[in-house]
């Protein structure tokens, strides 16, 4: 058995579970082997009622005292049983679940386990796991691996699969240099990988966590620079010069540029009249007016007789862009042939477009990854603008050059990440910050409360939907199971599906609630936002898939459940969904510990609306001790590292990188002989943004 052994050939994995598993990307053994846990989970003693703390995780051991209650609420069956274990009592609620009734009696003892709140004095736990003694007893001091799963794979089938992988691979041989594995007092790799999936204890994971993660790091900042010496070294094909087109397009708007934008745009203007290719990155918070600086760079290069690209992460974004784009060319009669490319369009609809493309007839290609597929042929393209989420690296920009010239790229992004991270994250581009909002955008309204506030956001929700405004709700999980793994503490979260039917039962019949996440299919994530958009859907339960969205200036509510679960720079990102229109905005963030540290970390976004300047408390207050429970997201899709948890780590993985290539840049030297060939394998970089 080796990495490229294929999953079905593991023991007890058929046809229909190798399905399964490529849903999760898992094709190969070394797949497998490399689709780390996402959480852990430690079961810990039965505690009395009288020590359970608000926003933990406990297990109690009770009596069911008085009768068990259930009552129906439009389409929800609530089911409630107060408990007690001589020190205190304790409340259970569990929602749809009415078969309980006759499995809870009273004057029985039951053991249950789930996250404590604390309602009117008691403590209550909702959606406890019910547990038998013996059961239990097994689970005790375990530190069990949790994976991340879809339908038809649960945690004990990729658990038994990892085993016999690790069993029966060999694990790919150490490569860093022993001066790094010494200086890091680094874990050797192959036993990195064991304690990672299946740790002795905690202490043995977090080591093993850390040697994955700077490896992780390591090879990503390599390539970056790499990719930075190929970039630095190519020349420009295009001549630029500064036209009236541009100015005369400033003086027509109704607003003039903040300083931040004047002056990232004579940075913009200075590469592409320079003699090398430009690779910048545009960096902003959302509505600091990213986009108004992408306008100027396609109409500079379309009025120097070329053609410009603009790629979006998605196609309701790519439409966005390519409507404003279009109404700012009625409006202002600028005079240039915008064309959309997205997936969705039909077959004459994509062929005329390559027509236009190809011809010359369209200058601005707005769309998706559609725009750099083999089909499309550009007659003179010179700019491509990359919108959130998307790196364009040397493999893009050889495809592009095959079928003409190699175009300058400019990557813009909302992602707030603090200049020390930036500078090594970014090392292959040169970085810009737009650090202005502009002065008519209304401060967003914000607030930090505990679970007990939800009944009054509930009536809140329905006056803003009631005066014609819409909502939007963010869990932390899909569906209730979603992690298949008792005990879990991710499944005393909440979910987009069940959050659904909840707001169906407290809200009136008239408000329209729907939901959204990332494991719909494409067509149908974008059929949900675009009627979201068009005001037929008033309440939006998502996952924080809509972080980069739709501009929907009509919404104005954003109520964060679980906010201790995120990291303060995406809880920023998710505010920006709201506060796009004329209307008062707000967001609720609603947590479930009233833990001093997690209520003083979201007070940091009670008092500031300034994305870098909540990245950098974020970076202050963050450290290794929840190394997977509050995760950034963006476009640095690391497996395991998190920039914000292991920013130290990102730091030292830099300067390393650096120290090495400025000693050895081909890696000839005997020390670096195992690095050298395991790049040489190819397909080694963790986060391949080339290849994107």
């Amino acid at each position: 058995m080796n990495y490229n052994t294929p999953v079905i050939q593991l023991k007890g994995v058929g046809e229909k579970t190798a399905k399964n598993f490529e849903k999760l990307g898992i094709r190969t053994v070394g797949d497998l082997i490399r689709f780390y846990p996402r959480d852990y989970e430690k079961f810990e003693e039965v505690v009395p009622v009288l020590e359970v703390k608000k926003g933990e995780v406990c297990a109690v051991r009770v009596r069911i005292i008085g009768t068990v209650n259930i009552k129906k609420i439009r389409n929800l069956t609530i089911l409630n049983a107060e408990a007690s274990d001589g020190t205190g009592k304790i409340k259970f609620t569990f929602f749809n679940m009415p078969f309980l009734r006759n499995i809870l009696k009273p004057g029985g003892v039951y053991l249950f386990r789930g996250l404590v709140q604390i309602k009117e004095g008691i403590p209550v736990m909702e959606q406890p796991k019910l547990y038998k003694e013996e059961e239990y007893q097994k689970l005790l001091k375990a530190v069990q691996p949790k994976y991340p799963l879809s339908a038809g794979i649960t945690n004990h089938a990729v658990t038994s699969a990892v085993k016999q992988a690790l069993s029966g691979c060999e694990i790919e041989k150490e490569f860093l240099p022993d001066v790094i594995m010494e200086k890091q007092e680094l874990m050797n790799r192959e036993e990195a990988v064991h304690n990672l999936h299946f740790p002795k204890d905690f202490d043995t994971l977090i080591e093993a966590r850390k040697r994955l993660v700077f490896e992780e790091f390591f090879l990503f900042i390599l390539g970056l620079r790499k990719e930075k010496e190929q970039n630095e070294e190519t020349d420009s094909e295009f001549i630029y010069t500064e036209t009236t087109k541009t100015e005369n397009f400033l003086k027509q708007l109704p607003y003039t540029l903040t300083g931040a934008q004047k002056k990232v745009w004579e940075e913009i203007k200075a590469d592409l009249q320079g003699r090398k290719l430009m690779n910048r990155l545009v960096q902003g918070d959302v509505g600091s007016g990213k986009t108004i600086v992408a306008i100027l760079s396609l109409l500079m290069t379309v009025s120097n007789g070329y053609q410009g690209a603009m790629m979006a992460p998605t196609e309701v974004l790519a439409k966005q862009h390519f409507d404003s784009i279009s109404e700012m060319n009625r409006e202002y009669e600028l005079g240039i042939r915008p064309v959309l490319l997205i997936g969705s369009m039909t077959a004459k609809e994509k062929r005329e477009a390559y027509e236009f493309i190809a011809e010359g007839k369209a200058d601005i290609v707005i769309g998706t990854h559609a725009l750099i597929q083999e089909k499309v042929v550009y007659k003179n393209l010179a700019l491509v603008i990359t919108d959130e989420q998307h790196r364009f690296g040397v493999k893009q920009r050889e495809n592009l050059a095959a079928k003409g010239n190699m175009p300058h790229v400019l990557v813009m992004s909302a992602t707030p990440i603090p200049r020390t991270l930036a500078i090594i994250l970014y090392g292959d581009l040169k970085v810009s910050v737009i650090d202005e909002l502009p002065a008519e955008r209304k401060p967003i309204k914000n607030c930090v409360v505990d679970t007990s506030y939800r009944e009054k956001a509930y009536r809140f929700i329905e006056r803003e939907v009631t005066a014609g405004r819409q909502v939007y709700v963010i869990c932390p999980m899909v569906e209730e199971g979603e992690s298949d793994c008792e005990g879990s503490p991710w499944e005393n979260v909440e979910n987009v599906v069940g959050y659904t039917e909840k707001l169906k039962g407290v809200l009136p019949p008239s408000i329209e609630v729907a939901y959204l996440h990332g494991k719909m299919k494409a067509s149908l994530k974008n059929e949900i936002m675009e009627d979201f958009k068009n005001k037929k859907i008033d309440v939006l339960v998502s996952t924080t898939v809509i972080e980069v969205g739709i501009n929907v200036p009509n919404a104005t509510v954003m109520m964060v459940e679980n906010s201790e679960r995120f990291g303060l720079a995406q809880l920023h990102q998710l505010r920006g969904r709201v506060g796009r229109g004329e209307h008062q905005s707000y967001c609720i963030f609603v947590s479930s510990s009233d833990k001093k540290e997690t209520m003083e970390r979201l007070e940091i976004l009670n008092k500031s609306n300034d994305g870098f300047k909540i990245a950098e408390e974020d970076l202050k207050m963050r450290g290794p001790g929840d190394i997977f429970g509050i995760r950034q997201s963006g476009e640095f899709a690391f497996k395991l590292g998190d920039i914000y948890n292991d920013a130290v780590l990102l730091k030292e993985a830099g300067a390393w990188v650096d120290r090495i290539l400025s000693e050895d840049t081909l890696l000839e030297k005997s020390e670096n002989a195992n690095l050298k060939a395991y790049l040489e394998q190819g397909n080694w970089n963790p986060v391949d943004f080339r290849t994107i």
